[in-house]
């Protein structure tokens, strides 16, 4: 059981350390936030932009026990080379504590905002698979190595790293691919993920049977990998409390895939994701400032959620 933090219009860093703490109070696995800098609204004068992985270095100092990571970072919001450094010197900041939710990126008024480059969906796939082989190239290289880690791609090249960034995870922090794709998306996962997000709407079953034929064509164990699933949720233990939370929840679409009231219905949504194949679940809440709910959620949902066993998460590259 996981928050994902998507804040309706930004937020500073003591906001986001103030929700850090508390979902790691109430219990949870781990802290997740988004890593983009517009809003689902491009034109909302309220939102505040921060950068993920600044904050979420900041959260590995200031927590000690939740997992930390990004769902998703866009690969084309750093170069590779820098992205591996990144993630790797949180991971040693948080002592072992990151995983690195990643994607082709989608907003394309966000990059236009920023001044980031945006091609066209076909070449996004192609960057992300260039930026996956050199993320877990360099990872996996051995500091002092003759001849370094080198890459060619058509889009990224590396020549003859010799002093990698050495993560404290090894071979590296857990990869998280997904999205509603058929094909290059799962297959993808496939090779590089520790887990696979199954998204937002659409048959959450099929998705997951696509990405576990995905493995078997390659010759992975399905079972190594996470299933996860993303929730929007607006709990309550008044129908005032729900109706409000509800409100803030970013869209129609997401309102029709919430589990909106008491907590009993949480836990049922819950465990029907699990039914369907979810070993994994990130509760997606867009108020930050609602700490009440993250609360209310640790004391009366997660005691009635039966603890999954983790799959070893072997890769095959």
């Amino acid at each position: 059981m996981r928050v994902l933090m998507e804040p309706r219009h930004g937020a500073r860093y003591a906001e986001v350390l103030a929700l850090a703490r508390a979902t790691e109070n109430a219990g949870f696995e781990a802290f997740f936030r988004s890593d983009h800098l517009l809003g689902v609204d491009p034109d909302d004068p309220e939102y505040r932009p921060t950068d993920c992985w600044t904050t979420l270095a900041g959260l590995a100092r200031e927590t000690s026990r939740i997992r930390l990571g990004s769902l998703v970072t866009a690969s084309t919001f750093r170069p590779p080379g820098l992205l591996a450094t990144i993630v790797a010197t949180v991971d040693e900041m948080s002592g072992g504590r990151v995983e690195l939710g990643i994607g082709t990126g989608w907003y394309g008024r966000e990059h236009d905002a920023f001044g980031l480059e945006f091609p066209t969906t076909r070449e996004r796939f192609d960057r992300l698979e260039e930026v996956l082989a050199v993320l877990t190239g360099l990872w996996s290289t051995e500091t002092g190595a003759a001849p370094g880690f080198s890459f060619e791609g058509e889009h990224f090249r590396i020549d003859d790293n010799r002093t990698p960034p050495r993560p404290t995870q090894l071979p590296g922090p857990p990869i998280i691919i997904g999205g509603a794709g058929p094909k290059r998306t799962p297959a993808i996962a496939a090779r590089h993920a520790a887990e696979f997000n199954g998204a937002l709407g659409g048959d959450l079953r099929e998705r997951f049977a696509t990405f576990d034929r995905a493995c078997e064509a390659i010759g992975r164990d399905p079972a190594n990998a996470r299933h996860s699933a993303v929730l929007p949720v607006a709990c309550g233990t008044t129908r005032a409390d729900v109706d409000r939370r509800a409100e803030v929840i970013g869209s129609e679409f997401m309102r029709a895939h919430a589990a909106i009231g008491a907590p009993d219905h949480l836990v049922d949504r819950i465990g029907e994701l699990a039914e369907i194949g979810a070993d994994t679940v990130y509760l997606h809440v867009y108020d930050i400032h609602d700490l009440d709910q993250i609360a209310l959620i640790g004391a009366e949902v997660l005691p009635h959620v039966p603890v999954a066993a983790q799959p070893e998460t072997g890769v095959t590259s």
